[in-house]
């Protein structure tokens, strides 16, 4: 039974917030203002939140400082990691560089083009900004070089979408109101649609978005896919199925297991088990198993029904696909058992 925590969750801070903040405490140090122990930004939407500062240093014509996040009660991976900002002169304009820990874009696709710091618009805008009014208030030359840095953010990027998306060496930069919302399925909706953005970018013509890891291997090899054509689907089959009915690629196959699958060829779009469940007694009525119904797992009705179960999976989990999806997108399904093994497939093979 899924119970609503007692009391509310803790937000966050986004990674692109703590480089703002960084920067601005690495501004005063370069403009004079010395080693300041908290500063305070402003978000796009108007708050305006304080960020302790947990490092300092300062060389000849440059400075640094290092804020901690706190990604509040989101199960982040950058969560305690130090975002690093360091400040010197440019030759013109506010400039981006990519430090130790923060990846490089090598694929189009993505918000920045390749060749370019993993370090999101919005999170340039804030530092941007940031540069300006405190140039403005300190009669400065608002010309700044702004290096981001995260110690160990090559490691941690690892245990991102990161290298599929093709940021290589490390984190990005990220955040578009600066605020972390603890598990919110926005972020992982986010980085499915920049998946599919990459794989359009990169003339890639058959992409699977599959339920969980074991379904993931089994159809990358069966069709011997790259990396990036494997979205990370997880359970938002409907936030996939969405982005790409507006922004098709010519092939899509899904696979999963057949309890997810079964969801979804009943009408799901949300296969997380607190979300939706399987109509048992719309499984029975369909295979015409009247035993089904009181079944307690798709798992107990399968080796209860046998093939024919998987083989209506299948076929009926490709027809809602096809039903969300324009006309002349091929698309197949590839339902599994956890032990990866195939249980039935539909469509194109």
């Amino acid at each position: 039974m899924n119970r609503k925590p007692e009391t509310p969750l803790r937000r966050g801070w986004t990674t692109g917030a703590c480089a703002t903040a960084a920067t601005r405490a690495a501004l005063c140090l370069l403009w004079g203002e010395g080693a300041v122990s908290r500063v305070r930004i402003s978000l796009p939407r108007g708050e305006t939140p304080e960020f302790d500062i947990a490092h300092h240093a300062v060389g000849e014509g440059w400075a640094e400082a290092g804020v901690i996040k706190d990604a509040g009660d989101d199960p982040d991976v950058t969560h305690g990691a130090m975002i690093i900002a360091r400040v010197s002169p440019s030759d013109g304009g506010v400039v981006f560089r990519a430090g130790e820990g923060v990846g490089r874009v090598t694929m189009p696709g993505l918000p920045i083009p390749p060749g370019e710091p993993a370090i999101n618009p919005v999170p340039r805008q804030m530092m941007e900004t940031t540069v300006r009014d405190m140039a403005e208030r300190l009669s400065e030359s608002p010309d700044i070089e702004i290096t981001v840095s995260v110690p160990g953010g090559a490691a941690l990027a690892q245990k991102t979408w990161n290298p599929r998306l093709g940021i290589k060496g490390g984190l990005s930069i990220l955040g578009t109101t600066g605020i972390v919302r603890p598990f919110s399925c926005a972020a992982w909706i986010a980085s499915i649609h920049r998946g599919i953005d990459v794989a359009r970018e990169t003339g890639l013509i058959h992409v699977a978005g599959c339920t969980g890891a074991t379904s993931e291997r089994v159809v990358q090899k069966l069709y011997g896919l790259p990396d990036h054509a494997m979205l990370d689907m997880g359970d938002f089959a409907g936030g996939l199925l969405k982005y790409l009915a507006k922004h098709p690629l010519p092939r899509l196959t899904i696979g999963g297991g057949i309890g997810k699958m079964v969801k979804l060829a009943q009408g799901a779009r949300d296969l997380h088990s607190g979300r939706s469940q399987v109509d048992f007694a719309a499984l029975a009525d369909v295979l015409a198993m009247p035993d089904v119904k009181d079944m307690n797992t798709a798992l107990q009705a399968y080796e209860f029904a046998g093939k024919d179960m998987a083989i209506w999976v299948a076929i009926e989990g490709r027809a809602k696909v096809l039903a969300m999806l324009p006309q002349g997108v091929e698309v197949d399904t590839v339902v599994i058992d956890r032990s990866g093994t195939i249980l039935a497939r539909a469509g194109s093979q």
